[in-house]
């Protein structure tokens, strides 16, 4: 009987000593496949919307955004210990570039060994103006120089990344296509501008800028200024405002109590969710909004 009990035993301590092999095995198995992967980085919304749709179903690379996607603008943003420690992981950070990154210098200096790649560069007109994903072209660019840094990367990936990044690609040019019907309405057009991101706008359409704010969540306007936008209403020619509503209602209402303008409200593309066609959604939306306030 003792020695049934032995066996007994030792077959229990075998098969338990069986399974701990196996779940090591295992284990060890996803952290290898864990470290082989690429963990790249963005720094903020549009710039990650791009990138997974270049990144796709691709199993080599891990991609993470620093910022939550509500965000917004990165004025304010300050890095937390659990943002540092995400990019103690990374092998490559994608920014937007152009300022709009102001706390990298603390990045640069404790990480000397991450890749960090500017995405917006050579795409900006206007100097501390890094809002390029608000033109169609440039946004296009932005994306292809995302796939070219993705690609030098992890090369093994480049057929598929290349793939995918034209596969949006032509999703981007169905948008873009709409602009020349809008640009033919809108050129020489005089508005009233409550946000800086909305000057690729005029770039990519032609209508000039009778007068401007930037307007956020710590912007005070004053007296002064709502007179001058006033004055552009009704004395400049200028009968079309655009604004972000998150920022820009409380003073299109007022302008819209005293002059005859239409405010329209343009989507800055800052935030939204995790879904790699927001972009596309968000500007088909504000394409809509730009015909009718140009009469296409």
């Amino acid at each position: 009987m003792r020695n049934k009990y032995r066996f007994v035993a030792v077959l229990l301590v075998g098969i338990a000593l069986l399974d701990a092999g196996l779940i090591g095995f295992f284990r060890a198995g996803k952290n290898e496949a864990e470290r082989q992967k690429i963990v790249a980085v963005t720094s903020f919304y549009p710039v990650y919307i791009a990138a997974a749709n270049v990144v796709g179903d691709c199993g080599k690379i891990t991609l993470k955004n620093l910022s939550e996607p509500q965000t917004g603008c990165l004025h304010d943003f300050q890095l937390t210990p659990e943002d540092m420690k995400l990019l103690s992981a990374a092998d490559i950070f994608l920014i937007n570039g152009g300022g709009m990154e102001s706390f990298l210098g603390g990045v640069e200096e404790q990480y000397p060994d991450l890749t960090v790649a500017e995405t917006s560069d050579g795409l900006m007109d206007e100097e501390d103006n890094a809002h390029v994903w608000m033109s169609i072209p440039r946004y296009r660019s932005q994306t292809a120089k995302i796939a070219e840094l993705l690609c030098k990367a992890v090369p093994e990936c480049e057929k598929e990344l290349k793939e995918n990044a034209a596969e949006y690609d032509r999703k981007l040019a169905g948008l873009q296509a709409q602009q020349e019907e809008i640009k033919k309405a809108a050129e020489g057009r005089s508005v009233v501008l409550f946000h800086e991101a909305y000057e690729y706008l005029a770039a990519d359409y032609g209508f000039s800028i009778l007068y401007g704010l930037n307007l956020d969540e710590e912007r005070q306007v004053g007296a002064g200024e709502v007179a001058d936008v006033l004055r552009a209403a009704k004395d400049g020619g200028a009968d079309i405002i655009f604004a972000e509503e998150l920022y820009g209602r409380d003073l299109a209402e007022t302008v819209q109590k005293e002059a005859d303008v239409f405010v329209y409200y343009l989507d800055t593309l800052v935030r939204g969710a995790y879904d790699k066609d927001s972009y596309l959604d968000g500007m088909q939306k504000n394409l809509d909004l730009l015909k009718e306030a140009f009469g296409v």
